[in-house]
């Protein structure tokens, strides 16, 4: 081969590299991008004098079911309208509406009034769920970490508002349908492994502050952390659950999903946990879970769905 020749064919081997990078990254960027029409700092309630607000992400071919996203880590949240639509482009693309829902950050709130916003905020979908263009029976929700931990509170607590309540909103159920969500804490009176555990049986150590100036008191703390615990509150009621865990995960380690999962399983209603070899309190490859989640939700909102189409045929016909 001609040195001409070689160079020519090095050129053009260089420049099909260069198109084929060029094709890749183009890819992933439109699928990372997909088009939205969003609707940014919708007021669902107050805490104190802070309004709380959540955005809604629709896609350009919504399916008619929402699924909520709890932004919350270490029960911190941001500001409404910061949320990435990014983050969750493989729901957007299979025409879930998202909803990030924000919470007033701990220790200005304390983390039980933050599980009481999240009621709320579940609420307030439901109840406007026609102008948003969801399924009001047909609402999930995920999140990580202290976000996965609110999903919980959600899917073990969540259900009708008092009858009596003045604000129509809170008359609405604050239950979900299907979860899919990160290495949540289940249980705060047994950290366990948790590098978070002083061995005292108090509350996390970085946040004690986040539970309120009582929870140093034992007696008290017994309390909170009983009622602010998935694991204490499982029945029969449980929407279908998806838990991805890191086994290396040393903040929340993987125990407290396996907890939970045990006690869910005595109800008769298992939940689904996905263990990450290797995987800490987060990795990088955490994107690809997310197509996980879309068909977790696939599978569990469009059945109901589905069955509730055929159950309302079944229901006309017998009426004939």
């Amino acid at each position: 081969m001609t040195f001409r020749r070689f160079l020519r064919w090095f050129l053009w081997t260089v420049l099909c590299l260069v198109v084929l990078v060029a094709v890749v990254v183009g890819s992933g960027w439109w699928y990372f991008h997909p088009t939205v029409q969003r609707t940014n700092a919708i007021a669902y309630g107050k805490r104190g004098d802070r309004e709380l607000g959540l955005d809604v992400i629709k896609p350009a071919r919504p399916n008619g079911l929402g699924v909520l996203v709890l932004v919350s880590g270490g029960w911190k949240s941001g500001k409404p309208g910061e949320f990435g639509a990014w983050l969750v482009a493989p729901l957007l693309r299979r025409g879930y509406t998202v909803i990030p829902i924000y919470h007033v950050s701990q220790p200005e709130a304390s983390v039980m009034e933050i599980i009481e916003d999240m009621h709320r905020a579940v609420r307030f979908v439901r109840h406007h769920a026609k102008d948003y263009g969801v399924d009001p029976q047909r609402l999930g929700v995920t999140g990580g970490s202290a976000g996965g931990h609110l999903s919980l509170m959600l899917a073990t607590r969540g259900g009708p508002g008092p009858a009596d309540a003045d604000d129509p909103v809170d008359r609405e159920s604050s239950a979900v349908q299907a979860v899919a969500i990160f290495f949540p804490v289940t249980d705060l009176l047994n950290l366990g492994k948790s590098t978070e555990n002083l061995g005292d049986g108090g509350p996390p150590k970085s946040f004690r502050r986040a539970f309120g100036p009582e929870s140093t008191n034992m007696a008290v703390w017994k309390v909170i952390g009983r009622d602010s615990s998935p694991i204490y509150h499982v029945t029969t009621n449980l929407p279908p659950i998806l838990i991805h865990h890191g086994d290396a995960d040393t903040l929340t380690p993987l125990e407290q999903s396996e907890w939970f999962e045990e006690k869910t399983r005595e109800v008769g209603r298992p939940v689904k946990i996905v263990v990450h070899r290797g995987g800490k309190h987060g990795w990088l490859t955490m994107m690809f879970d997310i197509r996980k989640f879309g068909q977790w939700f696939d599978e569990h909102l469009r059945k109901q769905g589905t069955t509730s189409h055929h159950h309302h045929q079944l229901t006309q016909r017998l009426s004939q």
